[in-house]
């Protein structure tokens, strides 16, 4: 739970500074612990794939924790493939100069693939 409140403060949620109360306040956290339930659920997901060393550092060599939680993957795993989307024209580019890297890119289109279907209702 102190993990949860964490996130809650420095997740980007900033929920002291909404100025809200009442039902509002209410209604608000109930919307930050559904998006968060879902990041979470995500998040673990993608690990339990196999796929998380693509989407943040997850173990560093000398930590005794891993680096980033199933919420920070979970977020990140949505960037990281709509950020793939984005670039993917770029990407097909630079595959055309490098055809040598293409397990690597293969490697990598699949881990979007399974990430993806974390996503998929």
């Amino acid at each position: 739970m102190k993990k949860c409140s964490l996130d809650y403060k420095s997740g980007g949620y900033n929920l002291e500074s909404t100025g809200v109360t009442g039902n509002r306040l209410i209604s608000l956290i109930i919307l930050i612990t559904l998006a968060y339930s879902s990041a979470i659920m995500s998040g673990e997901k993608i690990t339990n794939k196999g796929v998380a060393k693509y989407v943040g550092r997850v173990r560093e060599p000398g930590r005794k924790y891993r680096r980033h939680s199933n919420f920070y993957i979970g977020i990140h795993g949505y960037e990281w493939t709509e950020s793939l989307t984005f670039f993917a024209e770029q990407t097909a580019q630079l595959m055309s100069l490098s055809p040598h890297k293409l397990p690597y890119y293969q490697r990598g289109r699949r881990a979007e693939n399974l990430i993806k279907s974390t996503f998929a209702l």
